[in-house]
């Protein structure tokens, strides 16, 4: 694969993402979209990194990893938490959190 086909596809991947951030009203559906651009900025360093020939860009990329990883661990149990207390998942009911 070539450096512009990578990003390439990792610009559309992360378009797709942030439509899916943008238009969808489901929290888990958000927070996944969340992830594919976080996937979506993972593969441009990796392109980048194979395209200089140095580590830098993995190296980026498993610090991106943790952060995903972490994110997904604490964002889903908020998720779990507020989907148990008011028994959906909409982002419309978030606003009853602000008071």
């Amino acid at each position: 694969m070539t450096l512009s086909t990578c990003l390439i596809l990792a610009g559309l991947l992360f378009v797709i993402g942030l439509v899916g951030a943008m238009f969808r009203r489901n929290v888990v559906t958000v927070f996944m979209s969340l992830e594919m651009m976080l996937i979506a900025s993972m593969l441009g360093f990796v392109a980048f990194a194979k395209y200089t020939d140095t580590v830098d860009g993995v190296l980026v990329c498993f610090f991106i990893f943790a952060l995903a990883a972490a994110e997904v661990a604490v964002g889903l149990s908020v998720i779990v938490a507020y989907y148990r207390l008011r028994q959906s998942a909409s982002l419309d009911d978030l606003n009853s959190l602000k008071n």
